[in-house]
């Protein structure tokens, strides 16, 4: 487990909050965590990127009607200890995780004009059965590289359900019980959730693609075959034994030039 540091904008009394807020509702946001340069630097980035893999076959893997799922490549400006173990972002999953855990994917979640509601959905199973409660054992860490706002395809999720059966928290949504809540992000905000809890992604009805990443982070003895991590050997060895042990990835001496999505299947 990497070790967290304080930080100037969450101290450990934050922290801790933002750890309570996630246990309970199975969401927190860590406003203005991550800085705005760097996410714009991400953004020029990813745009390029997109436009690559546009054209593409296999280069996006759907995710319904106008909707895609990219995997971002081990790089630069995507490939940045100050992200992936940011001392914040950690800090709360050091506070709910009680064993150590591993990066297992870093991709974008990404709404374009013309995409739909998402059906309901979990994007992981409960570790055993739906009558009994599954602990925090897996997470997705997101932040949006725009402004995300009620017309370009917020997030929806409803608070709490991450510890009921699907179908009773199915029952409570239905019933207007507890809400669907649209989260509105600005640039450089972090959000860390439960896959567990009730979520869909919304329409996108601007003009511009809402690039979300995802970062997901799990308990070391969690197999997760749909989603992997490709590093380049010279990058790996130059990490410290910490970052070395928090991630899980395969090491290679040379990235693909081509790659294609095979995440496809991803909700429950």
């Amino acid at each position: 487990m990497v070790q967290s540091i304080n930080t100037a904008t969450f101290n450990s009394t934050d922290l801790d909050q933002l750890a309570e807020d996630l246990n309970r509702d199975g969401i927190c946001i860590l406003r203005g965590a991550l800085d705005r340069s760097l996410i714009a630097e991400w953004k020029a980035a990813f745009d390029e990127l997109f436009h690559e893999r546009q054209q593409r076959p296999g280069g996006l893997a759907p995710r319904g009607t106008a909707r895609c799922y990219l995997t971002l490549p081990w790089v630069a400006p995507f490939a940045n200890p100050a992200v992936f173990a940011n001392p914040a972002i950690l800090g709360v999953i050091d506070r709910v995780f009680y064993q150590e855990y591993k990066l297992v994917q870093l991709a974008a979640d990404i709404p374009m004009q013309g995409s739909e509601y998402q059906e309901i959905h979990r994007d992981f199973r409960p570790l055993f059965s739906d009558q009994i409660v599954t602990p925090l054992y897996a997470l997705a860490v997101n932040f949006p590289l725009v402004e995300v706002t009620s017309e370009n395809g917020p997030f929806e999720m409803a608070r709490g359900t991450h510890v009921m059966s699907r179908e009773e928290g199915l029952v409570k949504v239905q019933a207007g019980e507890i809400p669907m809540e649209q989260f509105y992000l600005q640039p450089g905000d972090v959000m860390i959730r439960s896959p567990l809890a009730l979520h869909r992604g919304t329409p996108n009805t601007t003009p511009d693609p809402r690039p979300m990443i995802v970062m997901g982070y799990v308990m070391h003895w969690l197999h997760t075959h749909k989603v992997d991590l490709l590093l380049e050997e010279g990058y790996y060895n130059g990490l410290s034994p910490e970052l070395q042990q928090l991630l899980r990835c395969q090491t290679i001496k040379q990235l693909p030039d081509k790659a294609t999505e095979t995440y496809v299947n991803f909700q429950y």
